[in-house]
């Protein structure tokens, strides 16, 4: 029981309810001791400017008729209404401190003569607090010197302020309780509001490790925060490893079945040389049958490793300057013979001074590529047309042909690793070439886009910055 105490009390959830509570119960407090003392000065101020508007009757009454007229104003005081609210402990003193006129309503205690006689012998303007006596309270009591010759002092006890400020702290002692009760279920709720997008994303985690269930998705919620972005962008994250995954799978079948052939022929052609006579020529010729798909499966595999290299970006780039107009001059005269060969016209037009930053190894294996699909896959008489522009900071390579076309449905998939179109399967490759251009490029923060229509032909472009 102790230890699950101990590991609830390690979770988010729990340290997230503590201090949701702690927080809101502090606050609470502080709200709760600030209305307090707040009360309690304004009611002791209001006590004061009531004590000093009676203290300024008095004043008032002495500068305008001397002694004789603020003993009269006293004595009235005797007469007043005991039930009044306006009561006050007024007290008259003279030069010695001896007491001239006290007057304390009758319900109130009577307050430490001495002491209110010890305030009054400072002869200055102050404010003091005077105990009763044989009760606990106090009177709040202004001093203040009429003359030379006389003081007065007005005070009111403070039992009203008592009482009120006792029913405070009362009420403040009840609702402590639903205050805790509050602090903890606003806490709870909370952290399970807030959690919940943690719990869905954790559900969905365990279900994909329990079950490899790839498709499973993390629930989104209703709220547009952090944690709801949390979930999107791990749903986003599986659907790009299902696209992983699934053209891992596919990628396996195809280089499987790709696979197969050459093997198969390397096994015929080396069962049919053992079965064969000892003739030196039959047996030559069957290990350059061997070699020669042998080199086929080592080209697939390089490829394959070589397009992985640049998505991940660990492929190495030997930069160097590299005029692209004679790149593809060069690689023109490679493919010449080809074209020559099917009556295939190719077209240029090359700016020249059109220098980048890149592999030249990389980007000529690229537009190799290309080239040699163009001319692949355009019919004897066609034309080809390649042209190199600049736009901005950006090399632009594009290589137009007049062949069969790509159907739209095709288009997306052109990239995809060992994918072959209907119209391909006809030709021999291995389905990587527009793979690894796309990667080299890509390795080179560049991008490549295609246009075509079936039967007029298509139109490559590459776009490439000058500075990496």
């Amino acid at each position: 029981m102790f230890s699950r105490l101990d590991s609830a009390r390690k979770t988010i959830g729990f340290k997230l309810i503590f201090w949701y509570s702690a927080i809101f119960i502090a606050s609470s407090l502080v709200l709760l001791f600030f209305t307090y003392f707040s009360l309690r000065v304004s009611i002791r101020q209001n006590d004061h400017k009531l004590i000093q508007s009676e203290m300024e009757d008095y004043i008032a009454d002495f500068q305008i008729g001397g002694l004789s007229r603020l003993e009269r104003a006293l004595d009235e005081i005797k007469y007043k209404d005991t039930s009044s609210s306006d009561l006050f402990l007024v007290r008259l003193a003279n030069s010695k401190n001896g007491t001239v006129f006290l007057s304390i309503p009758q319900q109130w205690p009577a307050p430490d003569l001495k002491q209110l006689e010890k305030d009054s012998a400072k002869n200055v303007m102050r404010w003091s607090d005077i105990p009763s006596n044989g009760i606990k309270n106090t009177y709040e009591v202004f001093t203040k010197p009429l003359s030379t010759s006389l003081i007065l002092q007005v005070g009111r006890l403070t039992v009203n302020a008592r009482e009120l400020m006792a029913h405070f702290r009362a009420i403040f002692l009840q609702i402590m309780i639903p205050i805790f009760i509050i602090g903890f279920a606003g806490g709870l709720f909370l952290t399970f509001r807030a959690l919940r997008p943690i719990r869905y994303l954790a559900n969905t985690t365990r279900l994909i490790i329990d079950t490899g269930e790839i498709s499973a998705r993390v629930p989104a919620g209703k709220s547009n925060d952090e944690l709801r972005e949390l979930s999107r962008l791990f749903n986003t994250m599986l659907e790009k490893i299902e696209r992983l995954v699934k053209g891992m799978r596919e990628g396996l079948d195809n280089v499987a079945h790709d696979l197969r052939t050459p093997i198969t022929r390397i096994r015929g052609t080396a069962e049919i040389a053992l079965r064969s006579d000892d003739n030196p020529d039959n047996l030559k010729g069957a290990l350059v049958d061997c070699i020669e798909e042998t080199d086929r499966i080592l080209t697939m595999l390089n490829t394959i490793m070589d397009i992985s290299e640049a998505e991940t970006g660990t492929m190495r780039l030997d930069l160097e300057n590299v005029n692209i107009s004679i790149l593809i001059s060069e690689i023109i005269d490679l493919y010449s013979y080809i074209a020559e060969e099917k009556n295939i016209t190719i077209q240029t037009e090359l700016h020249e001074g059109l220098t980048l930053v890149a592999d030249r190894n990389r980007l000529q294996q690229a537009i190799a590529n290309l080239l040699d699909n163009a001319i692949k896959y355009t019919p004897a008489g066609g034309a080809i047309d390649i042209q190199t522009v600049q736009e901005h900071q950006n090399i632009i390579a594009r290589i137009k042909d007049t062949g069969a076309g790509i159907h739209p449905q095709e288009l997306p998939k052109i990239w995809e690793r060992l994918y072959r179109g209907d119209k391909s399967r006809s030709q021999r490759g291995l389905g990587l070439g527009l793979s690894l251009v796309k990667a080299i490029i890509l390795a080179h923060r560049g991008h490549v886009e295609v246009s075509s229509i079936p039967g007029e032909g298509s139109i490559f472009t590459v776009y490439i910055p000058r500075k990496l």
